[in-house]
């Protein structure tokens, strides 16, 4: 999806122990994707 609207994937995270996925694309798009693949935006005022 991100790089079908030319969004530039600024870091790419991925932590085996819990198996989340962190996409950082800019300071607007942020996503968290869980093992159990049900992604969703990050919202800042949850960290």
């Amino acid at each position: 999806m991100l790089s079908n609207y030319y969004r530039d994937i600024q870091l790419f995270r991925y932590n085996a122990q819990s198996g989340i996925i962190y996409i950082f694309a800019s300071d607007e798009l942020q996503i968290v994707i869980p093992r159990n693949g049900d992604w969703r935006f990050l919202d800042e005022a949850q960290l």
